[in-house]
């Protein structure tokens, strides 16, 4: 695991095997920025020369090492680019991001090193908590490796330690802060990865609710864990539905941080409708819901019935991705002492072809009552969120947003970088300025209210798909059929993580390949502004 210290020692004594400095594209070449006048002055002014004649650009991500040749203690420098100059200094979100991803960047380029000192906070001019932290978050991404299962690797070890440069003593206290914060974030988003990672031999909805009482439960966070015959008990048929073609049965998993205590209203009684229990569960009253988060938990996907080809089929290990971010965020939040009530619920199922798999034309009842008719099998996220939001309703939260790698139409829509967010009220712009706020990218989506209609059955209240396989719209349909089980006075917001959850293309900034920990950062901040508000 990678470690962390900050120092305020000169450039030119740091013991260490490489030091980050950024730079930008100018008009005339690569641009030297905040942090590297001791570099700068210990190559007698020559730095942006050998910066461009080692073919430097500034360009986001490009990344250029040299050796020092005994001009510092550091063997080498690596400069790695943050984008255009007047971008990078005018835009402060895209300055963050850009740290971040340029962090991540040179990180990874630095795979095989010890240990690893960046200036990249000081890269604007005086380090600021939002630059510290950003340049701390993007480091300990591109730190990430998923080598659990190799028997064997060749590939270069992860940095094993990051040192935060400052140019004051002053400021390593401030350093130190973000630094801690910058810890617990990535280490949010590393577990996600390690979940999504995973694959679905080594990850059944019980292990996954073993995992998260082992996680959650070591922070303090209570747990509890429905199985098959408490589902069956509480009618959660949506999970049952789609877990039934499985021998790997569902599970429904709660978690609960009350961190603030006994404020708000609306208590209800913990355990109410819950046979299995880890975690107090007692009967005993708890403090009322600011804040409910469900993310969907499909373990694997094969898409029942409805068959997926096989390439699809290929990384369907992510399609708990959902509930694995909402696991995450719970335990951030716990870590980071969040003054808030906030609930997460994870509906955990396979979904499988069987002899005893759900059909197409099946009518299941969800929790609360509603009979959905099952048209497509392969379109079973939304049943178990089904479930979940109906019981999350329940508690009657003050906000409600629900995760998941949802459809396809979202990577269709937006691409694999961006997601997608629907719901009512003020729900999608609170998520929208949390995601801006962390560094991620959220574009809100509409629901127009005649789609609704396309989700009408002949035979129950509502149907999985529209009918006749019209895929028109897929992304804001499934919204409106998640919109069904949460009731209209409980604001509510559906972030579509299809794209964005997984990368199946090469590395690039602090994004690795395979699980990416998307939404994580966005869910964290949104706990943390609601927090503020309380």
């Amino acid at each position: 695991m990678t470690v962390t210290s900050v120092a305020a020692t000169a450039l030119t004594d740091l013991d260490v095997d490489a030091i980050v400095v950024g730079i930008a594209k100018g008009e005339d070449g690569p641009v030297p920025l905040g942090g590297t006048g001791p570099l700068d002055s210990a190559l007698g002014g020559r730095l942006a020369r050998i910066l461009a004649d080692l073919g430097a650009t500034g360009a986001a991500g490009d990344t250029v090492r040299f050796a020092t040749l005994g001009t510092l203690t550091a063997p080498t420098v690596l400069a790695v680019g943050l984008g255009d100059h007047s971008t990078f200094l005018r835009d402060a979100e895209t300055d963050h991001e850009a740290l971040r991803r340029a962090a991540g960047a040179a990180v990874r380029a630095l795979a095989g090193a010890t240990r690893v000192a960046t200036t990249l906070a000081l890269a604007g001019g005086e380090a600021s908590p939002s630059s510290l932290r950003a340049a701390a978050e993007g480091s300990l991404l591109g730190a990430y490796a998923f080598d659990s299962l190799r028997a064997t690797s060749t590939r270069p070890a992860p940095v094993q330690e990051i040192v935060l440069v400052v140019e004051e003593p002053a400021a390593v206290a401030a350093a130190e802060a973000a630094m801690a914060r910058a810890v617990i974030i990535s280490e949010s988003v590393a577990l996600v990865r390690d979940l999504v990672n995973t694959p679905p031999s080594h990850l059944s909805p019980a292990r996954l609710a073993e995992i998260a009482i082992e996680r959650a439960g070591a922070v303090g966070v209570e747990v509890t864990v429905l199985d098959e015959q408490a589902l069956a008990d509480g009618a959660f048929g949506g999970l049952l539905g789609v877990g039934q073609g499985s021998v790997n049965p569902p599970r429904l998993i709660r978690l609960r941080y009350a961190g603030a205590g006994d404020a708000g209203t609306g208590e209800r009684t913990a355990g109410e409708g819950d046979s299995e229990s880890t975690g107090s569960g007692d009967g005993t009253a708890v403090p009322a819901t600011d804040l409910a988060l469900v993310g969907k938990g499909i373990t694997f996907d094969s898409g029942g019935l409805s068959l997926k080809p096989p390439v699809a089929m290929e990384w369907m290990k992510s399609d708990m991705a959902g509930a694995a971010s909402v696991l995450a965020s719970v335990i951030a939040a716990a870590r980071l002492g969040l003054a808030i009530n906030l609930t997460g619920w994870m509906p955990c199922a396979e979904n499988m072809p069987s002899g005893e798999a759900i059909r197409p034309s099946d009518v299941i009842t969800l929790r609360g009552g509603k009979r959905v008719e099952v048209l497509n099998t392969d379109a079973e996220g939304r049943l178990v969120l089904g479930d979940a939001l109906a019981r999350a309703s329940e508690d009657h939260p003050a906000l409600i947003v629900d995760v998941a790698t949802l459809t396809g139409a979202q990577i269709v829509a937006l691409g694999t970088r961006t997601s997608g967010v629907m719901g009512r009220g003020d729900a999608p712009d609170a998520v929208v300025a949390a995601a801006g706020r962390a560094g991620e990218t959220v574009w809100p989506m509409p629901m127009p209210a005649e789609l609704r209609k396309s989700l009408d059955s002949v035979v129950a209240d509502l149907a999985n798909v529209a009918p006749g396989g019209n895929r028109d719209a897929g992304m804001l349909l499934a919204a409106h059929f998640l919109a069904a089980f949460v009731p209209e006075e409980i604001p509510w917001a559906h972030v579509d993580i299809a794209g964005p959850s997984w990368n199946g293309g090469e590395a690039y900034g602090y994004t690795p390949k395979g699980g990416t920990g998307a939404i994580v950062r966005t869910l964290v901040q949104l706990a943390e502004d609601r927090a503020a508000a309380l």
